[in-house]
């Protein structure tokens, strides 16, 4: 069966023809459509479980508990999302995995959507586990599949690394015939192998360490990893970075090319390739990973070593053909009239958005008098950061509003203001706020509800709405200073008033900005005609 697939959902063909019986995740882009493609065959097909996870962490160990049972089970996140789920993630490497288990992550070279670039790569490393890098849609459906059936083969998870251009481009893929899903769950857990108790860590730990070589044979032996030696000049490309390579040099017999695609680095391969050529190109779409292991310390006497640390390609950003080009030492391709020229278009609140009228409201009640502090999260609402707000002085990671705010308001900061998500409340917002509540701290933290998650499009959250006060109330937040607002022009006045209240008040104050967010009713707008068409 041949399709027309972005990477994200050749991954997420590839994970439902491997027979997982659960998928998990939290949104975040550029995964966010692995999880959304399992989600709709998960709606016609009952015998697989998708679920929107809280957090990238509690996404991990719920996938690890389908593992646990005997069920196949894939769990996606971005790359900083992994830094949520470290914690499960670096013990799953000694607890290993019974069913086939595949973290899939989805790294953001160039941050198109992101606070920081990340290279999964390195978390394999520190981990010890494999870690699979396709250079095309073909590659990320054939190596979910296999990354399921080595993960069975060896008993522990494998990591799948996508970048943002493989992950949101579209390719033909040749789907193969599925393999059945194990429906029963079936207890196959030593608890001596999943109880962490440190005379069984330092087992497993042990188990680990003896289990490299097998790791390091079978990326020697990968289809994944090729090598054709021809001319002097040699390139080692990893992941999609071999598709900017074969656009460049075509089947040009002046260079020989090593093919990475399963790791740990296959050694003897990359000997090979270096006794063969005088000098070797690395073209790594993330971080040196490879480059610096084939450099050292001391470099490759006779050899001439070229990449990002070396300043041949960039030290940061996505690798393109014309960086590879360049790299080479090649001639630059002719170029059409200059695009490059065209004024910057910024990103912003979308016209009707419910934060537009909160942050009016919060710098209204602030006022010019005082110099207020105010920190925000991930989230659309980031976006308050530019013209006309400019009401955003900090926003560094998921939940970090209100830990910093608390900081800061220990610091005898005053007035301390935060922004934060509904769905970023959830994902790691109350852990903070059950402290600051605990302390009574002196900030005003301002829920921004539109009972969506925006920014990725438009999954569920956890809480909304009334939800919100009894939550908070359970946090340990006084009743008193729980305040529901209607973020809407009309209520500017009213609201501004009850936002410099709260923010003079001494104490913790909570003001809840509630409005569903616009494409939320632009969707009831749009399906009403069907319903009605339906009802006649």
């Amino acid at each position: 069966m041949r399709e027309l697939l972005l990477g994200n959902e050749a991954v997420a063909m590839g994970a439902i023809d491997a027979g997982i019986r659960g998928a998990y995740s939290y949104p975040g882009t550029p995964a966010t459509e692995i999880f959304e493609t399992i989600e709709r065959r998960a709606d016609l097909d009952r015998s697989i479980v998708a679920r929107w996870s809280v957090n990238e962490k509690v996404a991990y160990e719920e996938a690890m508990g389908m593992s646990f049972v005997g069920g196949r089970a894939i769990v996606c996140m971005k790359h900083v999302g992994l830094n949520v789920a470290a914690d499960p993630f670096m013990s799953s490497a000694l607890t290993g995995a019974d069913a086939g288990f595949v973290l899939v992550v989805a790294d953001d070279p160039g941050m198109h959507s992101s606070q920081n670039e990340q290279d999964t790569r390195f978390y394999g490393e520190f981990a010890r586990l494999p870690v699979f890098e396709p250079s095309n849609q073909q590659e990320a459906y054939d190596m979910t599949r296999e990354a399921f059936e080595f993960s069975e083969r060896a008993g522990i998870p494998v990591i799948l690394r996508l970048v943002t251009r493989l992950a949101h481009s579209r390719s033909a893929v040749e789907r193969s015939r599925p393999s059945p899903i194990r429906n029963e769950p079936t207890h196959r857990g030593d608890p001596n192998q999943w109880t962490l108790l440190p005379v069984n860590a330092r087992r497993r730990f042990r188990r680990l360490i003896e289990l490299q070589p097998r790791l390091q044979e079978h990326s020697e032996k990968s289809a994944f990893n090729r090598l054709n030696l021809r001319g002097p000049t040699g390139i080692l490309a990893t992941g999609i970075a071999h598709n900017y390579v074969r656009e460049v040099i075509g089947d040009d017999p002046r260079y020989s090319v090593l093919k990475i695609g399963v790791h740990p680095v296959p050694a003897a391969l990359v000997r090979r390739l270096v006794d063969h050529c005088n000098r070797i190109l690395v073209a790594e779409d993330g971080f040196p990973l490879v480059e610096g292991k084939l450099v050292g310390l001391l470099g490759v006497p006779g050899k001439t070593i070229d990449g990002r640390l070396n300043g041949a390609l960039p030290p940061d950003g996505e690798l393109t053909a014309d960086l590879i080009r360049a790299g080479l030492g090649l001639a630059p391709p002719p170029v059409a009239e200059s695009i490059l020229d065209l004024p910057a278009r910024p990103p912003m609140l979308c016209q009707g958005c419910p934060h537009c009228d909160t942050f009016r409201v919060i710098l209204d009640a602030v006022g010019e008098g005082q110099s207020p502090i105010l920190f925000s999260d991930i989230g659309c609402y980031t976006l308050g950061a530019f013209p006309p707000y400019n009401a955003v002085h900090a926003c560094v990671d998921m939940g970090a509003s209100i830990s910093m705010a608390y900081g800061a308001a220990m610091a005898g900061a005053h007035p301390v203001v935060c922004t934060i998500g509904d769905s970023t409340f959830a994902h790691s917002g109350m852990p903070p706020l059950l402290a600051a509540a605990k302390d009574n701290a002196n900030m005003t933290v301002v829920i921004l509800d539109n009972a969506i998650v925006a920014m990725t499009g438009g999954q569920r959250t956890f809480v909304t709405g009334d939800e919100f006060i009894r939550l908070l109330r359970g946090l340990g937040v006084d009743t008193r200073h729980i305040i529901p607002i209607d973020p809407l022009r009309q209520s500017q006045d009213k609201n501004v008033e009850l936002m410099r209240r709260e923010i003079d008040y001494r104490g913790l104050s909570v003001v809840i900005a509630s409005r569903p967010c616009i494409h939320i009713k632009r969707r009831s707008s749009e399906s009403e005609p069907a319903a009605t068409a339906a009802l006649v």
